[in-house]
């Protein structure tokens, strides 16, 4: 059972994906980096004022939550497309998308740990600068996997989803967007799409 703050976090595995995206997905995904970067921009505003909202009320104003979700979930989707793990194009915006991002909104978020949030993560980013570098290279095979065999090997598709899965939650922490801590692991997720407040665009499934 998941609790406010939990992220669910997958992408369906592709049946077949192009030999000929391979080539191109790094380009084609250029136009959602730009407006992603600009939205970053906005999220270290909204970030911001959400630690003095929670200082003072102990909540992160719902739409600020919302609007912050929305950029992550935009961000998930163009990485598991430039990531090679989809061939459909991501929406721009919040529409559905073979790749589940989705959270319960938490009531009251703790006002004493938006003080050593970034402090509590540091074990986290270590290990997950260490793993980048396996991730790295997890693509890089896979690409000439895609090439040659127009499939993205099971165990490392599974182990980017779990290593992306890992990397969400750890910011979902530390922008403050929830209070549970983030597991030292790739998974599983938390709970079943059923138990998660709807939200927006956070449909999923195979293509």
């Amino acid at each position: 059972m998941g609790e406010p703050g939990d992220l669910l976090f997958d992408v369906a595995y592709p049946d077949r994906l192009s030999r000929g995206l391979v080539f191109i997905k790094w380009l084609l995904v250029i136009p959602h980096l730009v407006i992603l970067y600009f939205l970053g921009l906005a999220v270290g505003v909204v970030t911001f004022i959400a630690w003095f909202a929670i200082l003072f009320t102990g909540r992160y104003p719902r739409g600020l939550w919302d609007f912050t979700m929305m950029t992550m979930r935009w961000t998930a989707r163009a990485h598991a497309y430039v990531g090679l793990m989809r061939d459909e194009y991501p929406p721009f915006g919040d529409e559905a998308y073979p790749v589940r991002f989705a959270a319960i909104y938490p009531e009251h978020l703790s006002r004493w740990k938006i003080f050593v949030k970034w402090l509590l993560i540091i074990p986290h980013v270590i290990v997950l600068y260490v793993l980048g570098f396996v991730w790295a290279i997890v693509t890089f095979v896979a690409w000439f996997a895609i090439l040659f065999t127009g499939n993205y090997p099971r165990g490392l598709f599974d182990f980017s989803v779990g290593f992306n899965r890992w990397n969400y939650r750890v910011s979902l922490y530390i922008l403050l967007l929830s209070d549970v801590f983030p597991p030292f692991g790739f998974g599983p997720d938390p709970a079943p799409p059923s138990e998660y407040q709807t939200q927006a665009g956070s449909a999923y499934g195979a293509a």
